[in-house]
């Protein structure tokens, strides 16, 4: 494809000297009624009106939601707390050692023993499963809150596939 030198305007911006395609001009002679008539400033101030509703309101419910998901973390720590704290950390039974006549009572208050430290231990388990879930949930939202934060730079016309298309990117914005 090869194109000619009446399809390029040279451009001399402030010493820096360099070629571009033509632009359609607008010539000032032709009629008026061929010319798109400037658009209704209440129409406009409607629509820009509308874009931001709609814009305010995705965003209410996107926050929404967030604080949704936060008071049911926060909730479920602070159950999670009172269930640790009415919970006794060690319960107070006779010393196996002291005043133990028999085997029988001394292998009972062994078996009692095993059975609070069983409870124990499973109840400082479903703590620490419940503990790790939350810390996933947390963790769930950050990545979710980051990549909003990335998604603007991700998807800047930079990146985009075609030199072609990123140079019609820049000059369309002009």
């Amino acid at each position: 494809m090869e194109l000619h030198d009446e399809d390029w305007e040279l451009i001399n911006d402030d010493g820096f000297v360099y070629k571009r395609p033509k632009r359609l001009r607008v010539d000032p002679t032709v009629s008026t009624s061929s010319v798109t008539p400037p658009p209704d400033p209440a129409v406009e101030e409607r629509n820009r009106k509308e874009r931001k509703k709609t814009i305010l309101l995705k965003l209410k419910t996107r926050y929404q939601q967030e604080i949704h998901q936060w008071e049911h973390l926060s909730n479920t720590l602070k159950a999670l707390q009172e269930r640790t704290q009415t919970q006794p950390l060690f319960t107070a039974l006779p010393d196996p050692y002291v005043s133990q006549s028999t085997d029988h009572s001394t292998n009972s208050t062994y078996h009692e023993l095993a059975e609070t430290l069983l409870i124990q231990v499973e109840a400082q388990e479903a703590s620490i499963n419940q503990v790790s879930r939350l810390c996933d949930v947390a963790e769930a939202l950050c990545s979710a809150q980051e990549q909003l934060l990335k998604q603007p730079f991700v998807y800047l016309p930079i990146w985009q596939s075609s030199p072609r298309k990123l140079i019609t990117s820049l000059l369309c914005e002009e």
